[in-house]
């Protein structure tokens, strides 16, 4: 053979894809630190409150650190491709959960909600497992848009029948059993919003007339916003709850944005949210009394009737300094009954200063962060707009939840993801983190139009 036809041999042979990492070491690497981090944090608190080690730190360890194997061993099984920080933020989180419940457990000797609260979160792991085992691909959900919409508003509507808690209707009890339907409904919500959008971006971007500086699409297509921004202030009416109301439709404001690229939705969205929440804020007295309330956190103090929830979370935040009064020797469960669910925030504060709860903030932006980057990589739109939806909807709860324990904006009621007493919330942020190692799995795989060996 002549130099020329070698030379065009080699050129005509094609070159092996390069193959792309797994990085599933890496996954199980921080896991490991997640759970020895968690275990670290279960020792301080016992030795903080009696002096010895809790009994029950190796069991504690153990079982955390099964749990995250298992999920791990999944994930490496059918996900291999999949980023390797969610699974681990989500074990950190969740065990220091469970340790900051545990710490205020020792306070309230008739209610102990740990115990529960491992149950539930062996639950949402087993369902982490579940929709990574049986989710083969994200795209499967698109068929099933309009019966993810009929369920969420099925779940919506159930606590109306019930008895309201604590001034709002938004929990189903029966026989001492609690479970809080809108948690469920939030990621139906977004998997329908993912569809719609996705099927009618085009018409939702450009057809229709033009008002100012606005480019309205037609009543056909903008009747979904119309009717999401109705249910979300019917949510808020009849269930009295803020919190929910705020998330559905920020969520669906997040996802029009992104599927259309206007930034004149996000302006229309802030509009008709805030004409709602002062139109309802002066007409329904609950949510009246939580405005007055973040206005005015110290009028109960001024009144001699003694520090209300709000003004006790702030003074917890201000107690933790910068680095904190260390685990377990912190006052925050003076707040109240819900020292352990709507305020978990300010114990963290209290007992791991502003350094600890930054650290925590950083967990919750990495893990956002992440499903947007798997979003962004994807080209089905479909999957693009779940995982955006999906990552906000954990940027949005983070942001109601946090502003509200510190005073930025009213008090919402709702549940820190993964951190906060609450089986519903529990399970459904595991969920969550489940189709956003799906869609990253899928992202990496046909990454640049080549699938990864």
């Amino acid at each position: 053979m002549t130099k020329a036809g070698t030379t065009l041999a080699a050129t005509a042979t094609p070159t092996p894809a390069a193959r792309l990492p797994r990085r599933r070491g890496i996954e199980l690497a921080l896991i490991v630190l997640a759970v020895l981090l968690c275990v670290y944090g279960y020792c301080a608190v016992g030795l903080a409150k009696t002096g010895t080690v809790p009994p029950g730190a190796a069991g504690y360890g153990a079982g955390l650190g099964v749990l995250a194997l298992v999920a791990h061993l999944a994930v490496r099984f059918r996900a291999p491709y999949a980023d390797p920080l969610p699974l681990p933020i989500g074990v950190l989180l969740n065990g220091l959960g469970l340790v900051l419940i545990y710490r205020l457990d020792l306070q309230t000797p008739g209610d102990h909600a740990a115990p529960a609260q491992l149950v539930w979160s062996t639950l949402g792991v087993g369902l982490f497992i579940m929709v990574v085992l049986m989710l083969r691909d994200h795209r499967v959900l698109q068929r099933y848009a309009y019966v993810c919409v009929a369920a969420a508003l099925v779940l919506l509507l159930l606590p109306i029948l019930f008895p309201a808690v604590n001034g709002a209707r938004i929990w189903i009890r029966v026989a001492g059993f609690s479970i809080q339907p809108s948690e469920f409904a939030k990621v139906l919500l977004a998997v329908f919003f993912a569809a719609y959008l996705a099927a009618n971006r085009s018409a939702l971007a450009y057809a229709g007339r033009r008002l100012w500086f606005m480019q309205f699409p037609t009543g056909r297509v903008l009747g979904p916003i119309v009717t999401i921004w109705l249910v979300s202030v019917g949510v808020l009416i009849l269930e009295r709850d803020l919190g929910t109301s705020l998330l559905f439709f920020g969520l669906f404001v997040v996802m029009l944005y992104v599927a259309t690229g206007r930034t004149g939705w996000i302006a229309v969205g802030l509009l008709l949210a805030v004409f709602g929440a002062v139109a309802v804020g002066r007409l329904e007295p609950h949510v009246h009394g939580r405005i007055e309330d973040w206005m005015h956190p110290f009028a109960s103090i001024d009144a001699g009737q003694g520090p209300n929830q709000l003004a006790q979370s702030l003074f917890a935040f201000a107690a933790g300094g910068v680095l904190g009064t260390g685990l377990g020797l912190g006052h925050s469960v003076l707040i109240g009954f819900a020292a352990k669910s709507d305020f978990i925030l300010a114990t963290a504060g209290e007992e791991l200063g502003l350094a600890g709860l930054s650290a925590i903030f950083l967990l919750y932006g990495l893990l956002v962060e992440r499903g947007y980057r798997a979003g962004l990589a994807l080209r089905d739109p479909f999957g693009r707009l779940l995982a955006v939806g999906l990552a906000s909807i954990l940027a949005l709860q983070v942001f109601v939840i946090a502003g509200g324990v510190t005073g930025l904006i009213p008090l919402t009621g709702m549940a820190m993801p993964f951190l906060a007493q609450g089986g519903s919330s529990v399970v459904t942020n595991w969920a969550i983190v489940a189709l956003l190692i799906r869609v990253s799995d899928s992202a990496r795989r046909h990454y640049d139009g080549q699938v990864a060996p």
